[in-house]
């Protein structure tokens, strides 16, 4: 039943990371990759808010699997965010490279935690 939950998260994660990279991308003439920049911090938005829901006991493991390893798992992606950041460089927008790495770590550890205290607000 379990890897069905993630399966399922995973099937829904996928294509909505792909649509939404194209439609915020294709708003943006820039270089720098906003749409996996979305993708990345709503993830990680999302992971804070089930986080704290968990901790709150107003969601359990299975809600856990489907959003959280399912969802979140196939919407987020570093290996995207590394290629993207080496590809800045590569071509000489270094600057772009370097406001990359520091705005998504920044922005998703930020997003992170305003979900979680957004849970423990609601929650708690």
């Amino acid at each position: 039943m379990n890897w069905l939950l993630v399966v399922t998260g995973a099937m829904v994660g996928a294509p909505l990371r792909y649509l939404t990279d194209r439609a915020v991308q294709s708003r943006h003439d820039s270089v720098f990759p906003w749409g996996t920049f979305a993708v990345n911090v709503t993830g990680c938005l999302i992971l804070g808010l089930l986080t704290g829901a968990v901790a709150a006991r107003a969601a359990g493991s299975h809600l856990q699997l489907l959003l959280g390893t399912g969802l979140c798992g196939a919407l987020t992606t570093y290996s995207t965010f590394s290629y993207e950041t080496l590809r800045l460089t590569e071509t000489g927008a270094r600057f772009y490279a370097a406001a990359n790495a520091v705005a998504s770590v920044v922005a998703g550890l930020g997003a992170a935690f305003a979900g979680v205290a957004l849970a423990q607000a609601v929650w708690a």
